[in-house]
């Protein structure tokens, strides 16, 4: 099967990424499975990571009380309708707090085709949250008012611009833009950026700032967002990343977003929760600023959890699932996945890529294996229906496999890329579980949050008998330990070219490259 023609505007891109490459030649997983490669470690770029201090500019919240700030634009279930979000007023944080009203502050959106004006409005709604602690001594936190509103009967592939707030204070934001999905099987977003684990550390600033210069239509981050976990209730950061209980900084959350704020606002994204963002607080409660500030399609794709959602872009059906929410095969979780795949029509979405947090199918030895009671509970569903790809974070480190399934190369099992490399404060991942004396007790690998042990010896393969692989293992094409962030561009029902961008490197330049290619008729669904 030859190579796609490739559309005018990845031409470019491809133009400038191919000088990496010999002969500008790029391999497609056909030729697969590759030999594992790990690129030699680049010691320059190790070191202390340092979060942005809280006085950086864009840091900062606006002057006017309720102007709209920590803007964010995402995707409802299909092309025709998208959230707007944002916060007004400031949050509160200590021992004694009182939440804003959040009935103080309108929620409108006034929009319209780019160039014709804002011809449209929209009214949506509003809340605010609470983060308390069951402990005397630790700062308990209310936040801004956070609105909601749903824009409907949009055009497809078409350039809006919006403006957000309260016209009656007046309040309302600058404008910005975004751009619809496309509604054809055979159409799909230019380029989709995704990333995990940003953070917001000055290497947290170089992966936005390059990702942003290769301009994405659309946004996935897979977890590990605003990390206010590894931060005390008084602001100072936390020695005691393995206690029990964890308090968190909530404001480092609107910090976050503000910082955020170039992108979301005007590219839509898609946001992932991951053991950063669970945040226990008093009666147990979980996830409660993540679900609170961002806007999934969660009730529109029939879940009943911001957990786990599904969304269609164009000839793609994305499927995001929840690690640490219930996921066995008695679930509401499974059963939802098992009915939302049933009702894939492969004809109009030819392309099904599924995302999580923590990776099935990493060779590090950081959370190597903690996924695998999820793994032994969904890989069959998944394999079944025929996913496509796999984007994980959770791994601070970048890793591209061969097509596998059950530990086994398969050249009809998805590819699984994980991206926990966006920038945060943990630093790198560089260890290996097959390097020799790091290969962990499998006792110490559960994760307490997705439950279960599951992790025993491999019984079959080059491993048999074994823990951990002796080398890096047949399923495992490519390992890096670098900064960084990936574009896929799906280029026609078959074929779709990735690209992963390291920091240390300019933003276009590719430092890994290749053609996924699916096969209909090789591996039918």
């Amino acid at each position: 099967m030859g190579l796609p023609a490739v559309s005018q505007s990845a031409l470019c891109f491809l133009l400038v990424w191919s000088l990496s490459f010999v002969n500008g030649y790029i391999p497609t997983t056909l030729e697969g499975p590759f030999k594992p490669f790990t690129a030699p470690l680049n010691f320059s770029i190790l070191g202390n990571v340092t979060d942005l201090p809280d006085t950086d500019a864009r840091l900062q919240r606006p002057d006017l009380d309720f102007q709209p700030e920590q803007i964010s634009v995402s995707l409802s279930s299909n092309y025709d309708s998208v959230w707007i979000s944002w916060v007004t007023g400031e949050f509160q944080i200590g021992d004694y707090i009182e939440p804003l009203d959040p009935d103080l502050i309108a929620s409108f959106v006034q929009y319209g085709v780019f160039g014709s004006g804002f011809n449209y409005e929209a009214t949506g709604s509003s809340l605010v949250y609470n983060q308390v602690y069951p402990y005397e001594g630790l700062q308990n936190y209310t936040s801004g008012i956070i609105h909601h509103v749903l824009l409907t009967g949009l055009d497809p592939n078409t350039l809006y611009e919006y403006q957000c707030g309260d016209p009656y204070i007046p309040a309302m934001s600058s404008v910005h833009y975004f751009r619809t999905m496309p509604s054809q099987s055979n159409d799909y977003p230019s380029r989709i950026a995704v990333v995990g684990d940003l953070g917001l550390t000055y290497n947290t600033s170089t992966t936005f700032n390059h990702l942003i210069s290769n301009h994405p239509d659309l946004v996935l981050l897979v977890g590990g967002l605003s990390y206010a976990d590894l931060y005390l209730t008084n602001g100072t950061q936390s020695d005691c990343y393995s206690c029990s209980f964890r308090e968190t900084y909530q404001p480092r959350w609107d910090y976050w977003g503000r910082f955020m704020q170039p992108l979301l606002a005007n590219v839509p994204t898609m946001l992932i929760a991951g053991d950063h963002e669970i945040e226990e607080q008093a009666e147990s409660q979980t996830f409660v600023a993540y679900s609170s500030r961002f806007a999934v399609p969660s009730e529109e794709s029939g879940s009943s959890s911001t957990l786990y959602y599904s969304f269609n872009a164009g000839g793609i059906h994305f499927v995001i699932l929840g690690p640490y929410i219930s996921y066995d095969k008695s679930s509401d979780q499974y059963h939802w996945l098992e009915w939302d795949l049933s009702n894939v029509d492969r004809t109009v979405t030819p392309w099904l890529i599924a995302a999580w947090y923590p990776p099935w199918y990493s060779t590090y030895k950081s959370h190597y294996r903690e996924a695998e009671c999820m793994r032994v509970e969904m890989e069959d569903l998944l394999f079944y229906y025929g996913i496509d790809i796999v984007f994980n974070g959770h791994v601070h480190a970048y890793e591209r496999s061969n097509r596998v399934y059950n530990y086994t190369l398969d050249p009809c099992g998805p590819v699984y890329i994980t991206v926990g490399d966006g920038g945060s404060l943990e630093n790198l991942d560089i260890e290996h579980a097959d390097e020799p004396g790091n290969c962990p007790d499998p006792s110490t690998t559960p994760n307490n949050y997705i439950g279960g042990f599951c992790a025993f010896n491999f019984t079959s393969g080059p491993a048999t008998g074994k823990f951990c692989w002796d080398e890096q293992p047949d399923y495992s094409a490519y390992r890096e330990s670098s900064f960084g962030h990936g574009i896929l561009q799906v280029e026609n029902e078959t074929h779709a070219l990735w690209t992963w961008h390291r920091n240390q490197d300019k933003f276009n330049t590719a430092g890994d490259i290749i053609y996924i290619v699916r096969g209909p008729d090789r591996c039918p669904v």
